[in-house]
């Protein structure tokens, strides 16, 4: 009896640390993860000047990354497939902030030409540098208006020309952008024709951007390639699996299908970094 006893209190002791440890470490993971990702989010998104709430997009996040293991697992009936979709959605911001900083970035540098020229004329006209960049930021649009409005309100808020030209470049940290805020700072340090070096560094950009994107239309075959290549397999699985759905299913409900499937992800994703990487041409 005295046996039976001492067994179910350290059943219960250890079951209650065990409770208390995982609720502990649940606590701190969720709170580091709401932590990382609102700071994440808020950072980026004011980079982007966008101003949107970070609470409001973790909660969205959080409330799909539990819906959707319930989702898959009602339509497809599999718990491990919901369980790996939700890790890909939990990994997808980073990659989503990353692609619309680019994005961003590489419309800057396409709004460059046209906005050097503004400036150029400007200052042609009589204006000066401050001038001219006024009414260029005031006729150009977003991403190229922001970047110069702030680039302005740095300015009169005492930080000199120079310094407020490197936070612009380092908010947009391209070739294109380095080379216009060198040509910059040198002609206004040594002096010159300032107007005569942003009309060069205009026909440079254009001829540059022309040729990115001429390359870009003779590589667009293979990148199309790669996409539907990645995509073939995984529309062919789904055509088996609603023709064959008991076959097909125990790639979904046995520890070998979940291996293969992990196979599948690896192979797939290295096939089309390679062939990304093949036709990827720096200019």
């Amino acid at each position: 009896m005295s046996s039976a006893l001492f067994a179910a209190i350290f059943a219960f002791l250890t079951v209650t640390i065990l409770v208390w440890s995982v609720k502990h470490l649940s606590e701190k993971f969720a709170a580091n993860y709401q932590e990382k990702f609102t700071a994440s989010a808020k950072t980026n998104l004011f980079d982007m000047f966008l101003f949107i709430e970070p609470h409001q997009i973790f909660w969205i996040n959080v409330i799909t990354l539990i819906s959707v293991p319930f989702i898959v697992r009602i339509f497809l009936g599999s718990w491990v497939l919901g369980i790996i979709i939700s890790i890909i959605l939990a990994v997808i911001p980073r990659f989503a902030y990353k692609f619309l900083h680019a994005r961003r970035r590489r419309k800057f540098v396409h709004q460059l030409p046209d906005a050097l020229n503004m400036i150029a004329s400007s200052m042609q006209s009589g204006a000066n540098v401050s001038s001219a960049i006024e009414f260029m930021a005031e006729e150009m649009e977003a991403p190229m208006k922001q970047e110069f409005l702030l680039f302005q309100r740095e300015q009169r808020l005492g930080v000199e020309f120079n310094t407020a030209l490197d936070n612009m470049l380092k908010r947009i940290p391209e070739d294109e952008f380095q080379l216009v805020t060198a040509g910059m700072q040198i002609s206004r340090e040594v002096g010159g024709n300032l107007a005569e070096v942003l009309l060069r560094l205009s026909t440079t950009l254009r001829r540059k951007i022309e040729m990115e994107g001429k390359i870009d239309a003779l590589t667009s075959q293979g990148k199309m390639q790669g996409v539907v290549m990645t995509l073939l397999p995984i529309f062919i699985g789904f055509v088996l699996y609603h023709m064959e759905p008991q076959s097909m299913g125990r790639i979904l409900t046995e520890p070998l299908g979940w291996a293969l499937i992990a196979l599948i992800v690896i192979m797939l994703t290295s096939g089309y970094l390679s062939i990304r990487k093949i036709v990827s041409i720096d200019v």
